[in-house]
C-alpha cells in the first residue's frame, strides 16, 4: 500500500507508526484510518516486530476527526468512515470478541505503546486509549470532543475508559467533554509516564527494547490476551485458563531458555 498520511519504520524489532498529517494537526480521515490498520497489520505478522509504537508527527498525536470531513457530514445528514475497499481488520482470528473498530487493538499479539507527542483529541485520544501503555509529554491537552459537537461517546470510549482509570472518573470526562492535560492524566492513571518532549521518543524506545529483551514474545500475547478478555470473564474461568497456559508453556522451548538465562544471569535469546 502507497503511504500518504502515515510513515511506517521498523528497527531492533520495534515497528513505529506515525501518524503524519502535521500540516492539519495529524487530523483523522479515511485515508489515515486505513493506512493506520494496514501497518497495525503488517507488524503484528512481522517475525522481526516485538513491540508496536504509535506516534504522531511534528509535535501532535491526532487532534480527532478532519474538520472538513466533519462538514462534509453535518452537509449530507449522514456519517461516513471514509475508508475505502482496501481496508483490513488487523489482529488475530483467534480473539472474535476483539475483531471490532478500534477494539482490534486487543487482538494484536504483541503491545501497542504511544508515545503522545502533542494533542489528542476525539478519535485521537481513542486511539490513545485502547494502546496498552501510553508514555506522554507534560502538559498536553487532551479531550473527548463529541459533547459540544452533538455526538455521542465514540468507538467502546464509554466501555473502555472506566475500565481504565474507573467508573466515577471516566463519566465526569465523558459527560463533560473537558480538556484536560497529560499531567491529570497521568494522576489519574491514564497516562503510565510523563517524558519531556526532548526525550520522549528515546524512553519509549528504550522501554520497548527493554520489554522484548526480558520478556518471551509468548507470554507477552498471552499476558495481553488474559489481560482483555478476563475483563469479560470471572475469576474462576480466568485462574483455571491460567493453570492450563501454565501447563502448556512449560514445555515450550521459550521456557527453557529463560530459566537458562535467569540462572546465568544472562540476557535470553528467545526463539
Amino acid at each position: 500500500m502507497e503511504l500518504k498520511d502515515t510513515l511506517y519504520d521498523v528497527s531492533d524489532r520495534v515497528a513505529t507508526i506515525t501518524l503524519n498529517r502535521p500540516h492539519r494537526a495529524n487530523a483523522w480521515t479515511g485515508r489515515m484510518h486505513t493506512e493506520y490498520r494496514y501497518l497495525l497489520q503488517q507488524a503484528d505478522v512481522d517475525p522481526d516486530v516485538g513491540v508496536i509504537i504509535v506516534t504522531g508527527a511534528d509535535n501532535y498525536f491526532c487532534v480527532g476527526a478532519d474538520t472538513n470531513g466533519l462538514l462534509g457530514f453535518s452537509e449530507s445528514g449522514e456519517y461516513s468512515s471514509g475508508t475505502g475497499p482496501d481496508l483490513v481488520m488487523p489482529g488475530s482470528n483467534e480473539f472474535p470478541a476483539f475483531l471490532h473498530e478500534y477494539v482490534y487493538h486487543f487482538a494484536l499479539a504483541k503491545p501497542v505503546i504511544a508515545a503522545i507527542s502533542g494533542p489528542a483529541a476525539g478519535v485521537g485520544f481513542v486511539l490513545a486509549c485502547y494502546t496498552d501503555i501510553r508514555f506522554a509529554v507534560p502538559g498536553v491537552k487532551l479531550t473527548t470532543a463529541h459533547g459540544p459537537l452533538n455526538l455521542p461517546v465514540e468507538c467502546g470510549l464509554s466501555w473502555l475508559l472506566p475500565r481504565l482509570i474507573g467508573g466515577s472518573r471516566a463519566t465526569e470526562l465523558l459527560i463533560s467533554s473537558r480538556k484536560f492535560l497529560t499531567d491529570e492524566a497521568h494522576q489519574l492513571g491514564l497516562v503510565h509516564r510523563l517524558v519531556e518532549r526532548e526525550h520522549l521518543m528515546t524512553e519509549v524506545r528504550a522501554y520497548a527494547i527493554d520489554l522484548i529483551t526480558r520478556n518471551s514474545p509468548e507470554s507477552l500475547r498471552q499476558s495481553k490476551r488474559q489481560t482483555y478478555i478476563d475483563w469479560h470473564r470471572d475469576v474462576g474461568t480466568a485462574t483455571r485458563e491460567a493453570g492450563d497456559l501454565l501447563q502448556a508453556m512449560v514445555k515450550q522451548p521459550n521456557y527453557k531458555v529463560g530459566i537458562n538465562a535467569l540462572t546465568k544471569k544472562a540476557t535470553p535469546k528467545w526463539r
